[in-house]
């Protein structure tokens, strides 16, 4: 008998795993139907591709600032669970980032009042970047994701509870009502909602990244242009990843990778942080960088921002809509989760 389900295995539905598990909720009455899972890799599951770090892409919508801020506070209880920083692969790391605008103050706002080590740079600090078009910079301390490898220890923590993981590829939101038990489930499919709901606002924001080995950068860097994201995103515990990137292109779906793309990505991303080339054991050219991996993702953009809402069926039951969180779903995915178990659960006394 499975009560909830929880359709999709990507980082917001093992988030929402690890919320009903919080709110207790039997681990035998949740069951999580995924057509990929952890070690599968496909253009149409997101989550392993990100590069995986909290920084300012999110919206500046109060809703939006909401959701990073309860998730940067409460990501510590998902690495508590998991057993520590190393075996999770999610850490603590520092972080800069510069814009050659001035950011929005209700963004600033925001993040000052609660992350760890803000600071505001000062003239001086950016003018040392060489950068003419830099206007605006902070630090602070933030959160890293080894991603392919926090998400196989998120479902392997799911698995050990007792969580039922079945592999299914679904056409219809009614299959996953596995039984008549099912009372409520959780559509958390990001990209593949277009196609399974009929959610034509659902559309792909695509990414290139270039993932090197870099152990001699332990910082974050990024920078946004007002067409553009160059950022630097080290790996934890990943034999010394950095995640170099990176492009935002709406509307395209392709999973292919293209030359001109990495070698622009190298050329902003040392520009960037030039320490990459500087103290590179192998020389100081982008040629002798140690390129380990290409690779292209598809995240999940919505017209019209994330959906995140109950639509309610007869005989009690309900799907929770909770997809479209385009390249926030690491950062800021434990808050738009938590509101959405919060929904059912609201009724749950009338549904168990």
């Amino acid at each position: 008998m499975t009560k909830a389900v929880v359709l999709g295995s990507g980082i917001i539905g093992l988030y929402t795993v690890f919320h009903l598990l919080e709110k207790q909720i039997k681990p035998s009455d949740i069951t999580v139907v995924a057509e990929y899972f952890a070690d599968d890799q496909s253009i149409n599951y997101t989550s392993p591709w990100a590069g995986g770090n909290f920084c300012a892409i999110s919206p500046s919508d109060p809703l939006s600032l909401e959701m990073d801020k309860f998730t940067y506070l409460n990501l510590f209880k998902v690495q508590k669970a998991l057993g520590g920083p190393e075996k999770s692969g999610l850490d603590m790391m520092p972080m800069t980032e510069f814009w050659d605008y001035d950011p929005p103050s209700e963004k600033l706002k925001s993040l000052q009042s609660y992350l760890k080590d803000f600071k505001i740079l000062s003239r001086d600090e950016l003018a040392k970047k060489n950068e003419p078009k830099i206007k605006f910079g902070i630090s602070y301390t933030t959160w890293n994701f080894n991603c392919p490898f926090f998400l196989k220890k998120m479902s392997d923590y799911m698995r050990s509870k007792g969580i039922l993981f079945v592999q299914r590829k679904l056409t219809h939101i009614s299959q996953a009502f596995l039984d008549e038990s099912t009372k409520v489930v959780f559509n958390c499919t990001g990209i593949g909602a277009r196609d399974l709901v009929k959610d034509h606002n659902v559309f792909p924001g695509r990414g290139q990244v270039v993932v090197i080995k870099a152990p001699h950068i332990k910082e974050n860097c990024v920078r946004w242009g007002k067409s553009t994201a160059t950022y630097i995103i080290p790996r934890p515990y990943s034999q010394d990843s950095l995640v170099l990137g990176g492009f935002i292109q709406k509307d395209c779906w392709s999973g292919d990778t293209y030359g001109d793309q990495t070698e622009d990505i190298l050329r902003r991303t040392t520009a960037l942080l030039p320490q990459i080339l500087e103290q590179n054991a192998h020389g100081s050219r982008i040629e002798d960088l140690e390129i380990k991996r290409v690779a292209a993702g598809l995240r999940p953009y919505r017209h019209g921002g994330p959906r995140v809402e109950e639509e309610q069926l007869p005989e009690g039951k309900s799907v929770v809509h909770c997809y479209g969180q385009a390249g926030t779903g690491y950062q800021s995915g434990m808050g738009w989760t938590n509101t959405a178990t919060d929904l059912w659960l609201r009724r749950r006394s009338s549904k168990l």
